[in-house]
């Protein structure tokens, strides 16, 4: 019952090919073969949100997600989101500067809903940010903060494409 699969799979722009349990998790896959340990496991039944990653572009819960699943496809995890090792991607900085995080649990997922959100919708209103992050839980910040830096970086966007 150890049956095994090797899954090739590109995270973050780096191609990475392994052999795992057909049973493993995407995200045991991420955390524990990978050592990219910045997404995170809350409920671990697709309710919280916070091992929320980006498969091809789209928002999914990698906790839901056998890694055998994921052949052949992209995946951009909290860790490949900044453009380089000493620059943050807009989000980031807005978060930063908006308080967007208290203990920090939620935050990579929050991110990585709030990537492909504001991609898709680059002038959002509050509202829309709400409901973007709906399926996200925060059990600390009370949301304000994370709605004000989702505005602030849609901002920030907007303006380094002028």
């Amino acid at each position: 019952m150890n049956e095994k699969r090797t899954v090739a799979v590109t995270v973050n722009g780096k191609k990475y090919s392994k052999e795992v349990p057909v049973r493993l998790t995407l995200a045991d896959f991420l955390r524990h073969e990978l050592g990219l340990t910045g997404t995170h496991l809350g409920c671990e039944h697709g309710v919280c949100g916070a091992c929320t990653i980006l498969l091809d572009g789209q928002s999914a819960r990698s906790c839901l997600m056998l890694a055998v699943q994921v052949e052949g496809r992209e995946i951009l995890t909290v860790e490949g989101i900044a453009p380089s090792v000493d620059k943050l991607h807009p989000l980031q900085e807005a978060f930063r500067d908006n308080h967007g995080l208290q203990c920090g649990f939620c935050t990579p997922g929050m991110l990585t809903t709030l990537i492909e959100f504001l991609r898709d919708n680059p002038d959002p209103t509050e509202q829309e940010v709400r409901i973007a992050i709906s399926g996200n839980l925060c059990r600390c910040t009370g949301y304000q903060g994370i709605v004000l830096a989702a505005l602030d970086a849609a901002k920030r966007m907007r303006d380094a494409r002028a």
